[in-house]
This record gives structure tokens, C-alpha cells and sequence, in this order.
């Protein structure tokens, strides 16, 4: 028997193996194939004998292949479209041409395998074993009767699986989703369709359990589902924290509305740009939000602050500082407007700002009224500056002249009459003449009107060295002659504050520095006394007095002070 009628088997024959099958020669030409294999490519038998294998299954290399290995390859049908394939190959030898024998594996369900891949048998049971421990795997039946669970899905179910075997999943509803969801779900895998979704279940003892779901129906020769497989990983500590994330989002939600009802809002880039501006911020400036986003803050600067203000501002943001002040805006209009205004820089993962939330709170009506109480208090201020004045004058220039001419009545009657008496009235009237000046230059130092600031301050440094013996240095650079209130503000500050060192700091020396600035008279008192605990300290008149000299003059008074460490008092004011 020659080898072609060795290997062929009778036509009209059916090989009694119910496994399709395809014998190749080492050419890779067919030398044969059974009916099986003809069926499933759609060919009729014998029609592929003597054809390339490369034909019906482009992907196979015969040569390669390893024995014992199932593949699974996409194979060509007569009609032109691609379908699943799982076979071995077993090579053998006979005389001296090698031949290759395919064996098809039966494969039911072949709707949903669209990429080829190869697994040795031991890895698929390494998959299984993976799939069970890190998944809740059921098998049921095309009426929904659970036919296998593995053990991942009685421990987290808590039923056992002889509980749950014979029983459909209604044994684990929970009663959380409707009816319509699980006619959805039950419409989709009956159309052979794979389901994805989430399901809140109940376990045996109570608990609700959230699953991340996916149902794989397995399809028959005539595409209808004939059991299904669902895959579930368990999900319910991701629910509960979307759960919170939902709330959180609500109350941000509400936060929000409230915020925007109540504020004025923005949020500009790290340069300042404005990206978000709400109704409030367009309802006071005027400007729609077209013209405000994309722009900076310098659309509604007022020009009332100063330079070094923003400075600060921005060296603050920029530090990652939350920044609170006041600023004076200005509407479209040309109106001006007051708000509280409160900065936050949003740090990245470096600690530098990548934007900032400015939230403020009109304060127009606020300003004004303190603008109204502020200008009362300099008008009080100024009145009391006049009436000093004319005290100081009227000490001076009448009781102080008319006790001067008594000096010198009772000096002419010394030179007439030798009495102990004149000598004692000549003393007392000494003594009252010069307590009168002290009383004079403490009212209002005639030095100041007539001379100016420097003069006046170096003059009744003298007289407070002399009277209380605290040595105080005095170092001035001051070209400019300053107006009658601001000169008047920095005496009186430095006469407060001198006095509060004499009465309070315990020491023997003090500072006064006055230094003129590009735009400002900076004016520091320094003693290395005592200190005092700011916080603790309540505020006096004294203080209260210097704060509202210096706001009369729009000018900014800090102190500085620490317990053993010694007071320094800044005012700064403005050229």
C-alpha cells in the first residue's frame, strides 16, 4: 500500500472520533481531514485535501508548536469571517516524511473569543486557583440556578455552598435595587450580552455587601445562552468611601451656595490671573466676567494703597501664607468700594502655590463710618492741639508774666527792706514761675511752632534726660520740614512713649531714631527695659491716643515687645 492509500480513509466514511481533525504534511499541504474539520471551517468533505493549512488557520506554525499545548488561533471560514479555535499538535514520523496532526477541542461557546493565545494545561489550573482566591466566581444555569460557587463567594456571602447550590441569587438580594434594574440586567445577558454593574447584596447573617459585577453568558450553536458566569469583586469599602465622598461633595455643594450668596469670590493662577470670579464679585465691581476673566486684580485697583502694601500681600501668598487685610477697589464706574478680604494659596505636592482663593466681605458702610469717626477724631485732636496752644500761651506769655513782674517787684523791695519773709516769697516765686513753664512746654512746647520738629524734639529730650535721668540717644536724618499735624503726631508719640518708658521699663537708656524714607518718616523709641506681654496687656489711653495721632495722620504705629527684652514702638508716616 502506497502512502497516499495509507493515510486516506474512505470518503463515504465518518471517523469514529467525535474530535475534528487535520493531517499536514512537511510541506504544510492538508494530506487529510474528516468531516468534523470540513463542518467547522464550512467546507464539504474532501474539499480541503491538498490545500495549504495556511489557508484555514493563517496564524499556526506546525513547526513550533509544542506538544501537550492547547492554542487557541483565529481560523478562516469559507464565508470570510474569523472564529475561535482550540487544538493540539502532535508530531510524527512516517518513513521519512514528518507529518502533523491537529486536533480540535469542542468549543461551545465561541461568540465573545476575538484574540489568540496559548496555555499550557497547569497554567490554566494557575488561573483558576488565582481566579478563586481573589474572585467571587458563580455559575448558573439559563434559568438563573446557581450550578457551581467557588469559596470566595461563601465567605464573603457567608452561606455554605450546599446552601447555595439548587437556589437562584434572589437568596441574596438585598432589596436595595428595583425592579426595572434587574429586568435591565436579566434583558441584557438573555441577548447574550455581557452585563457590567454594581449590586448591593445581603449575606446570610444581615450584612449588605457591594459587588462589582460582570455577567458572561455562554452561547449555544444557535447563540442563545445556555448558562451564565458572573465574576464579582467585592467593593463595599470603596462604596462606603464614595458614600462619603458623595456626602462631602454635597456639603461642599452647599458650601459652595452659601459662599456665593454671602462673599465675594475668586480664584486667580499663581501669577494672579483671574480664572473664577462668582456673581458677587461682577455684582460690586461692575464688570461682567468676561471682562474680569483672563485679567488681574489690577482692573479694579483703587490706587489708594501703596506699593509696599501689595508687596507684602504677594511676599505673603507666596510663602504659602494665608493673607487678611482691608483694600480700597474701584468699580467700572469709577466708584470705590471697601472689602474684608482673605487670601488662601493652594499648595501642590512642593508647598508652592499653583492658585489662590480670595474671599471678601463688603465693608463700604463699615469704612465710612469709621472714615466719619476718624475724621471726629482728628477734628478732637486738632481742638485739643489748639487749646494747648492757647493754654500753653496764656501760662506763658499772662500768669507767667505777670508772676515774672512780681519776681521782680519783691526783688526791688529786698533792696530796700532786709526781711526773711521777701526771701521766702522770692523762692515761691521762683518755684511757680518755673513749674509754669514745665506745665507751658508740656501743653505745647513754643519750640515746635517756632522752630519745627527736630528742634522741639532734641530741646525736650534735654529737659526729660534732666528730670528723669535716662540717658536717650536721638539719631535723625530728616531733610524735609513735615506739616503742622504730622510734626505735631511724631512729638506727641515720642513724648507718650518716653513717658511709658519713665513710668513702666525700668532703665536707664532709650533710642529715638527718626529716618526719612523714599515715601514714608520712619520714627522707632527702643528701651532694653522691662518688656511686657502684648497679648496680656490691656490697652491704655496712652496707646490709644498714639494709635488715633497716627490714623489722624494715615500713618501706622506697631509695637514690638517681649518680656525681659525690652519696647520698640514703629510709626510710620507717610510723606
Amino acid at each position: 500500500m502506497d502512502k497516499d492509500s495509507q493515510i486516506q480513509l474512505n470518503n463515504n466514511n465518518t471517523p469514529a472520533s467525535r474530535n475534528a481533525t487535520i493531517l499536514v504534511d512537511g510541506k504544510g499541504l492538508i494530506a487529510y481531514s474528516n468531516q468534523q474539520a470540513c463542518h467547522i471551517f464550512g467546507y464539504e468533505y474532501g474539499e480541503m485535501t491538498g490545500s495549504e493549512l495556511n489557508k484555514f488557520m493563517p496564524e499556526i506554525d506546525v513547526y513550533t508548536a509544542k506538544e501537550g499545548m492547547i492554542i487557541h488561533q483565529l481560523g478562516k471560514h469559507r464565508m470570510g469571517h474569523d472564529f475561535s479555535l482550540f487544538f493540539r499538535i502532535n508530531a510524527f514520523c512516517f518513513g521519512t516524511n514528518q507529518f502533523f496532526l491537529i486536533v480540535f477541542n469542542s468549543v461551545k461557546d465561541q461568540s465573545r473569543l476575538k484574540s489568540a493565545h496559548a496555555y499550557h494545561l497547569n497554567e490554566l489550573v494557575d488561573l483558576k486557583y488565582a481566579l478563586d482566591e481573589s474572585t467571587i466566581v458563580a455559575f448558573t444555569d439559563q434559568r438563573g440556578i446557581i450550578t457551581y460557587v467557588n469559596d470566595k463567594f461563601c465567605e464573603v456571602s457567608k452561606y455554605s455552598a450546599e446552601e447555595l447550590i439548587g437556589k437562584d441569587h434572589r437568596m441574596i438580594n438585598s432589596g436595595y435595587h428595583s425592579k426595572e434594574f434587574m429586568k435591565e440586567l436579566w434583558q441584557t445577558i438573555g441577548n447574550g450580552e455581557v452585563w457590567r454593574g454594581e449590586i448591593k447584596n445581603q449575606a446570610k447573617d444581615g450584612s449588605y455587601y457591594w459587588v462589582d459585577t460582570t455577567i458572561v453568558p455562554f452561547l449555544n450553536e444557535k447563540g442563545k445562552p445556555y448558562k451564565y458566569l458572573a465574576i464579582r469583586n467585592e467593593i463595599t469599602e470603596y462604596k462606603q468611601v464614595v458614600d462619603e465622598l458623595k456626602k462631602s461633595v454635597n456639603e461642599l455643594s452647599d458650601l459652595k451656595f452659601a459662599l456665593d450668596a454671602s462673599s465675594i469670590v475668586a480664584i486667580t493662577d499663581q501669577k494672579g490671573i483671574i480664572h473664577y470670579v462668582n456673581d458677587q464679585f461682577c455684582r460690586i465691581s461692575k464688570y461682567s466676567r468676561d471682562e474680569l476673566i483672563g485679567k488681574d486684580h489690577r482692573i479694579i485697583n483703587s490706587g489708594y494703597h501703596h506699593k509696599r502694601f501689595f508687596a507684602d500681600l504677594w511676599r505673603t501668598i507666596a510663602s504659602g501664607i494665608v493673607w487678611k487685610g482691608e483694600i480700597k477697589n474701584r468699580a467700572k464706574d469709577g466708584t470705590y468700594y471697601w472689602v474684608d478680604t482673605t487670601i488662601v494659596p493652594f499648595l501642590d505636592e512642593h508647598r508652592r502655590p499653583y492658585q489662590y482663593l480670595a474671599i471678601r466681605h463688603e465693608i463700604t458702610k463699615r469704612k465710612k463710618a469709621e472714615e466719619e469717626l476718624q475724621l471726629m477724631m482728628t477734628k478732637i485732636i486738632n481742638v485739643q492741639e489748639e487749646e494747648r496752644r492757647r493754654l500753653s500761651r496764656e501760662l506763658h506769655d499772662g500768669i507767667g508774666q505777670n508772676l515774672y513782674s512780681h519776681l521782680i517787684t519783691i526783688n526791688r523791695l529786698q533792696s530796700d527792706v532786709n526781711h526773711p519773709l521777701l526771701d521766702q516769697m522770692q523762692d515761691e516765686a521762683a518755684e511757680i514761675i518755673e513749674e509754669l513753664r514745665d506745665l507751658s512746654w508740656t501743653l505745647r512746647p513754643s519750640v515746635l511752632d517756632d522752630l519745627g520738629l527736630i528742634p522741639a524734639i532734641r530741646s525736650f529730650l534735654v529737659r526729660f534726660s534732666d528730670h528723669t535721668h535716662i540717658n536717650v540717644y536721638f539719631d535723625c536724618y530728616l531733610n524735609t520740614r513735615l506739616n503742622e499735624n504730622k510734626e505735631i503726631t511724631i512729638y506727641r508719640i515720642i513724648q507718650e512713649a518716653l513717658t511709658n518708658i519713665r513710668k513702666y521699663a525700668d532703665t536707664e537708656e532709650a533710642t529715638v531714631t527718626i529716618r526719612e524714607m523714599e515715601d514714608e518718616v520712619r520714627v522707632m523709641i527702643e528701651d532694653k527695659g522691662k518688656g511686657f506681654d502684648i497679648q496680656a496687656v490691656s490697652r491704655g489711653v496712652g496707646l490709644f491716643s498714639m494709635e488715633e495721632r497716627a490714623k489722624a495722620v494715615k500713618g501706622n504705629i506697631t509695637i514690638q515687645s517681649l518680656k525681659d527684652k525690652g519696647t520698640k514702638i514703629i510709626l510710620d508716616v507717610p510723606l
